[in-house]
């Protein structure tokens, strides 16, 4: 948006991605998003270490859903990782998220997250949209828009020689 003659009394400002607002909008989501997955993690880690046992119970209880029996599968059998890597996986991907390190690969992962979290909460009660689809778009967005370049160290990273002389880590950055 910008100056409205319409309006002579806006004020003239832009919504441009180049634009400051954008910049900081985009770094107050990462570290919002950061945050509650970080929060997440620890608070898991502090009271189960771990052995997150809720994980593998709420696969084996995902029968019913739209996943099938992949789910259950996991559930039964693969135990033992979802126990560590789900507060793990939370409190690691909110921390890259908080300092900007290698947003887009963590925001993969907590597309991955949400992705698991919204289908496999599918009673969709309220129909498709809820919370989980609201932090899976979250993730996109930092996905799409590399927000680790704005106020995070993606952005110092992107300039040292090691990535220049490998332009395809930049995908990772961001």
């Amino acid at each position: 948006m910008s100056y409205q003659a319409a309006n002579p009394l806006s004020e003239e400002f832009s919504l441009e991605l180049s634009g400051p607002l954008a910049g900081y909008w985009l770094a107050f989501l990462r570290v919002v998003t950061g945050w509650w997955f970080f929060h997440a993690g620890v608070t898991k880690l502090i009271e189960d270490g771990l052995s997150y046992s809720y994980g593998p119970m709420y696969l084996q209880g995902m029968e019913g859903t739209a996943l099938g029996p992949l789910p259950v599968w996991m559930g039964n059998n693969l135990g033992w990782l979802i126990e560590a890597m789900v507060p793990l996986g939370e409190t690691l991907i909110g921390l890259g998220l908080l300092f900007g390190v290698l947003v887009r690969l963590a925001s993969v992962f907590g597309a991955f997250f949400m992705t698991l979290f919204w289908v496999g909460n599918a009673s969709f009660g309220h129909g498709l949209v809820n919370g989980d689809l609201m932090g899976l778009l979250l993730f996109g967005t930092m996905i799409v828009f590399a927000t680790g370049r704005y106020y995070g160290l993606d952005a110092i990273i992107e300039r040292t020689k090691f990535v220049k002389n490998r332009p395809r880590l930049r995908y990772l950055l961001g």
